[in-house]
Formats: structure tokens, C-alpha cells, sequence
């Protein structure tokens, strides 16, 4: 491909106002025809021509360059984004709750879909880190004073991971933000702590099950652990992700924007075509009102009162389900490949772990002591 003949789209906030940058080499063709474009206006600070983003102005571009440039839309998001993973990004309640923290970083979050959670721990930490320097310029805080923050964090009694959300929020402002890769590359972060997921048996899995009497939370759990899903996976599966014939449950835009397939039981078909009978949910399968997703604090509470009145002493949370699935699949013989194509792993490496708490190889050892 003919560099020359390419125009990167970008993202700008000039005056609180949003446009469309254009980046493109030195070209005489392509500079004649953006003087034809309406508005057109060169910016010192981002050093690139801009006009006021609009739909109108983004269709113009695209037909004024058909066939003399590529236009790399690789920053830029045509659509108004929307967060497709976890709680709906509210990104107007962030702007309220965070005065201080400048326009363009919510622009940025929104406009790279990064799911509510995660936006509100990076305005959280990112907040944080502006009170720590409240007279200064952002562009002109460096290395050491960074460090120096990331120091009085770990006095203060900071998690390891904590603070690497305070150092990728920082680094999400400079590096993202603002354009400036491997700004602070030099910052050390804390080594990593490897933890080992907390698994149940199958048989503590079945107690829970048992011990649950209302259909509607005895489905929720079921599904949890037959199906390997995460907690937000279960709130946005509709009626259709049922799939009897295949014997799937379809998983839509997960983690990481990805679509799966995953394993639908025949004893719990059972009991959904029961729970569907008596519930009759409107469009998701687990609804709080109709036509509206059941509340994630509502799968906790469940989980937990099962794992109680089970008797079992362990921390049982949603996502231990999940684990615990992945882990019996691998001690009956299952092969990780497989195991890690129906959790929606990006990598073996990620489902792996789960190597390190199946007890199936363990069996095959002589204990010492009973030697």
C-alpha cells in the first residue's frame, strides 16, 4: 500500500467541541481536495488539519476520498459507541461524580467501549492522582514525580493490585489520551500475585443446587456452573441463546467482545422449560421486571445463601462456579483446548491455571505418610 495515499482519522477535542483530525503524508492531491472540505482548520497543539465531527462531514470525507486514499479507521469509531460487556457504561454519571477529571479522558473511555466497571475504577484512581497534584500542569508531571505517587500508595497499605489500576489509569491519560506512547515507560510496577482460583467439588456443587427450592435460583446457579458463565454473561442471555436442538447456550459479545458457544445440560433443559412455563420471561432468560435483565447483586446473594445452607465453609462467589466448572471438565479427561474455546479465553496460557488446582493427577501419587 501506497503510504502517501492514506488519511488516519483521529479523535480531537478542541474548545470542548469534538472534530475529526485528519493525518495523512505530504500529498498534493489529497491537500488540494481538504481544501475543499467545509470548515477546514489547521491545530499547532495536535499538528493536523481538523473540521467539526459531524455525520454530515464524516460521509463528505468518505466520498471526497473514494478512490484516491485509504481512510484508516483504525481510531476512530464511526458509530456512537455503545459498551457491548458488563453494566452499561454511564458516562454522564462519571462526568458528574468526577468534575475534576479533564473531558477528553471520558471521551476516550466512551469511545473505546470500556465496560462501566473498569471506567469507574480508572476515574477512581485517575481522580486520586489529580488530587495528589493539584497545582500542577499534567503535560509537565515526569517520571519522578510519578513514582513518588505510586511510593505513597504502597505506604499507605496498597494492594499490588490496586496500584497497578493507579499506574494504568495514569498511563490510560498520557498514553491514550493524550497520544503519547510509553510516556512513562520507566514506572515499575508491583510483581504480579498469582492466585489460584477457589474451586467446589461437584458434589458441594449438586448440595447447593439441592438446597435451593425456588426454581428461578436453582436455574441461575445451575447454568452457572453447567455453562462456565461469568455473572454478566448470565444477565444478558435471552430466551433464543437457548438452544435445545444443539444442546448450546449461546454467549453474545463477552469479555473481549467475543462470541462462544458453550454446553447446555439436558437435566437443566428440564428445569428451564419448567422455569419458562411458570416465569415467562418477556426477552432475557432471567428477568427482574419484564423485559429487563435480573440485578447482579441478586446472583450473589443467591450463590451465597446456597453455599450456606450447604454447609460449605468456602467464600463461594459466582465467578467460583465458573472455576470450578473449568476444573471438573479437566479432571474427567477434557482437553484444555477445549476447556478454553468454552470459557472464551483468548489463550491457553489464561486456562492453564486451572492445571494447577485439578486433583485428578494427584490421585495417581503414593503419599509418603502411607507408604
Amino acid at each position: 500500500m501506497n503510504l502517501q495515499k492514506q488519511i488516519t482519522l483521529k479523535h480531537l477535542l478542541i474548545n470542548n467541541e469534538k472534530k475529526i483530525g485528519l493525518q495523512f503524508y505530504p500529498d498534493k492531491v489529497i491537500q488540494a481536495l481538504i481544501k475543499s472540505l467545509p470548515e477546514v482548520k489547521w491545530t499547532e497543539k495536535y499538528q493536523m488539519v481538523y473540521l467539526p465531527n459531524t455525520q454530515k462531514n464524516f460521509y463528505t470525507l468518505l466520498k471526497t476520498f473514494k478512490g484516491v486514499a485509504w481512510i484508516n479507521m483504525k481510531y476512530f469509531a464511526r458509530n456512537k459507541p455503545v459498551n457491548t460487556y458488563g453494566e452499561e457504561l454511564k458516562i454522564d454519571d462519571l462526568r458528574k461524580k468526577y468534575p475534576q477529571i479533564p473531558e477528553a479522558y471520558f471521551q476516550k473511555l466512551e469511545l473505546k467501549r470500556y465496560a462501566y466497571k473498569t471506567a469507574l475504577t480508572y476515574c477512581s484512581c485517575f481522580a486520586k492522582f489529580l488530587r495528589h497534584f493539584p497545582k500542577s500542569n499534567l503535560i509537565e508531571i515526569q517520571e519522578h514525580d510519578i513514582k513518588k505517587f505510586i511510593q505513597s500508595l504502597i505506604q499507605n497499605g496498597l494492594s499490588n493490585s490496586s496500584i497497578n489500576q493507579a499506574i494504568n489509569s495514569i498511563k490510560f491519560y498520557f498514553e491514550v489520551v493524550l497520544g503519547m506512547p510509553n510516556r512513562f515507560y520507566d514506572v515499575e510496577r508491583p510483581i504480579k500475585e498469582e492466585k489460584l482460583p477457589e474451586v467446589i467439588s461437584k458434589e458441594e456443587v449438586q448440595e447447593m443446587i439441592n438446597k435451593t427450592f425456588n426454581l428461578k435460583h436453582q436455574c441461575i446457579i445451575s447454568l452457572l456452573y453447567s455453562a462456565g458463565l461469568r455473572r454478566g454473561e448470565l444477565l444478558r442471555l435471552k430466551i433464543k441463546d437457548i438452544d435445545s436442538k444443539r444442546m448450546t447456550v449461546r454467549v453474545e459479545q463477552a469479555k473481549g467482545k467475543k462470541d462462544r458457544y458453550s454446553l447446555l445440560s439436558e437435566k437443566l433443559l428440564l428445569k428451564l422449560r419448567a422455569y419458562f412455563k411458570e416465569y415467562r420471561p418477556k426477552k432475557y432468560l432471567f428477568e427482574g421486571n419484564p423485559g429487563h435483565p435480573y440485578s447482579a447483586s441478586s446472583v450473589v446473594k443467591i450463590v451465597r445463601k446456597a453455599a450456606q445452607d450447604a454447609h460449605i465453609k468456602k467464600n463461594v462467589k459466582p465467578h467460583t462456579l465458573r472455576h470450578s466448572f473449568a476444573t471438573h471438565l479437566l479432571e474427567a479427561g477434557t482437553d484444555l483446548r477445549y476447556i478454553q474455546i468454552l470459557l472464551g479465553h483468548n489463550s491457553t496460557k489464561t486456562t492453564e491455571v486451572y492445571t494447577h488446582v485439578a486433583t485428578n493427577t494427584f490421585k495417581t501419587i503414593k503419599n509418603p505418610l502411607d507408604c
